[in-house]
This record gives structure tokens, C-alpha cells and sequence, in this order.
């Protein structure tokens, strides 16, 4: 088994929330979804996770930036409240001076690329991969050549989209090109890729015969049973099976135990040489109305490190 020393134990913590586009439908007017011109954090809550992260063994904080960021090559992508690059070094170099170590988010979704403004519908254009480019060369400076850089790259599909008022899906070869794009942009940052491995669901075949293994994968799955009969939850077999490093993601999203769960799982089914660490997902943003929701998910990492352990 691998040694817990050398796994991550990560929690996503969010700077940007402008995830989700402009839904519209009764069902999908719920807090939080909806893009704000205006940050949705709290300093204090942060403040006080990055201090919980170390007590209870999360080493790991992957930071979905957004539109959180002044991008100084894109700064027309900041809203009101957007940290500038200099504040997010200092918050940076604060959190490795705890122990933690800092990992970059982007989500390219198109499902979830609200962050990026109106070039989120330029999506594959030439305006589209500049833009792209230099978020996330400024990204890996900021983060002083980050080891790895998460992608996002889940839920492109128009389920998820059909409430939006404007969809778009990259679909066959073209969903692919992107990928590779992306992924060469953070290379030449110095950081592995790493995604979210939902598109295998739907497209298994190709899954396979096109994904390479040099991009870290993030299957996740926020249920109660943990059963091969369902697609998400194979997925951490079958991508054993083919060979993929992996980074399991759980949540509290549905059920506070899914995370000790999801350990459970996956310490048993995936080898310890491509097991890569555990990787525990709120989805609220840093905001102290939803201060426990975050601590109940790290409490849940810890737990899940001494199942591991143990």
C-alpha cells in the first residue's frame, strides 16, 4: 500500500465562483449559481480553513481562481472584489509557510466557463486559445511552476446545459483538440495536467484510445453505494485497469460520508503506484454563511486519511 506520506489529501476551496451560466428554469434558481459582478468570498473563512487544513491533515488546497483573479494579461475578466497577483502570492506563500501546498484550478468546460466572460462563447476560436494561453502561463508563474494544474473539463454535454440560455458542446475531434491544447499550455508551465474524468462515462471507446496517461485523472462519484453497476463508480476500476494515475474525488455535496466512503473504495481497487492522493469537493463558495459546510468537509479528509492509514 502506498505510504500516506507521500499521498495528497486535497479539498478545493474556491476564490471565483462564476461556474455556471445564465440558467434560467424555476428548478435552477438556487443560491449561488447564478454569475455575480461582485466576489463571493470571505477573507476571514479562508483564513481560518488554510489554519483547520493543517490541524487536520489536508495537505493539499487546489484553488479554483475564476474570475477571483486580476488577471494582468486579461483584466477585463475581474469583477469587484478580484485579488490582484501580488495578494495572491501573499496568500500563497502564507499557506506553504503552513505546510499546504497550493495547487491552481481552471474549469475549460464550456459548461462551467462563466469565469471567462465573453470568451466563453469564442469557445475554439483563435481569440479563444490566446486568452486561454496566457491565463495560464500568468497562472504558473503566480504559482511559481505549480507541480500540477487542474483543467476541469467535466460535464460538456447538453444535459447539463439545457437550462442554459446560451449552450455550446465541442464534441469528437474537436473536444480532444481543445484538451490537448489546454494540457500542452500547462506543461509548458511546468505542471501536469489534471481533469475531471466524467467525459469517460459517455464515451468510453475513445476514453481509452485517446486519453494520455501523462493527464492526471479526477473520477468522482457523490453517492451512498459504492457498486459497479454504476457508471461512475466503475470508472475508478476501469481506469485502473487502463493504466491511469488518479486523484479519487469525493464530496458532503448529497451525503457527508461519501468522502470515508469513497477511500474505502478505492484504496482496494486502484494500485498503490497510481493511486496519487484523495481529493474532497464542497461546491459552496468561500463565504462565512456556508462556514461549516467546508469544515465538515475537511473533518471528512481527515477521517478518511486514518481509514487509510489504519
Amino acid at each position: 500500500m502506498a505510504s500516506p506520506r507521500t499521498l495528497i489529501w486535497a479539498q478545493l476551496v474556491h476564490l471565483g465562483y462564476n461556474m455556471w451560466a445564465d440558467r434560467e428554469a424555476p428548478e435552477w434558481n438556487i443560491e449561488y449559481t447564478a454569475a455575480q459582478q461582485t466576489m463571493r468570498f470571505d477573507m476571514s473563512l479562508w483564513d481560518d480553513l488554510m489554519k483547520y487544513f493543517t490541524e487536520v491533515g489536508v495537505n493539499t488546497v487546489v484553488i479554483d481562481l475564476g474570475e477571483g483573479l486580476k488577471y494582468e494579461s486579461h483584466p477585463e475578466l475581474a469583477v469587484d472584489g478580484s485579488w490582484t497577483g501580488a495578494h495572491l502570492r501573499k496568500k500563497l506563500a502564507e499557506m506553504r509557510a503552513l505546510g499546504l501546498t497550493p495547487v491552481p484550478k481552471l474549469n475549460f468546460s464550456t459548461c462551467h466557463d462563466t469565469w471567462l466572460g465573453d470568451y466563453s462563447r469564442c469557445v475554439s476560436s483563435k481569440i479563444y486559445y490566446r486568452v486561454c494561453s496566457d491565463i495560464i502561463a500568468e497562472v504558473c508563474e503566480l504559482f511559481e511552476k505549480p507541480a500540477l494544474f487542474h483543467l476541469g473539463m467535466d460535464e460538456e454535454n447538453q444535459p447539463n446545459q439545457q437550462f442554459y440560455a446560451y449552450s455550446v458542446c465541442r464534441q469528437m475531434d474537436l473536444w480532444w483538440h481543445d484538451l490537448y491544447f489546454l494540457a500542452e499550455q500547462a506543461e509548458k508551465g511546468g505542471a501536469r495536467p489534471w481533469i475531471w474524468s466524467d467525459y469517460v462515462w459517455d464515451n468510453r471507446d475513445v476514453f481509452y484510445a485517446k486519453m494520455p496517461k501523462s493527464i492526471l485523472q479526477s473520477n468522482w462519484y457523490y453517492g451512498h453505494k459504492f457498486t459497479t453497476d454504476i457508471t461512475a463508480v466503475k470508472a475508478y476500476n476501469e481506469l485502473e485497469e487502463h493504466g491511469y494515475d488518479q486523484i479519487p474525488t469525493g464530496s458532503n455535496w448529497s451525503d457527508p460520508q461519501n468522502f470515508e466512503k469513497t477511500v474505502r473504495y478505492c484504496k482496494d481497487v486502484i494500485a498503490p503506484e497510481r493511486l496519487k492522493g484523495f481529493f474532497q469537493t464542497v461546491w459552496k463558495p468561500t463565504v462565512e454563511r456556508r462556514r461549516w459546510r467546508h469544515f465538515e468537509g475537511a473533518s471528512e479528509v481527515s477521517y478518511g486519511k486514518r481509514l487509510f492509514e489504519g
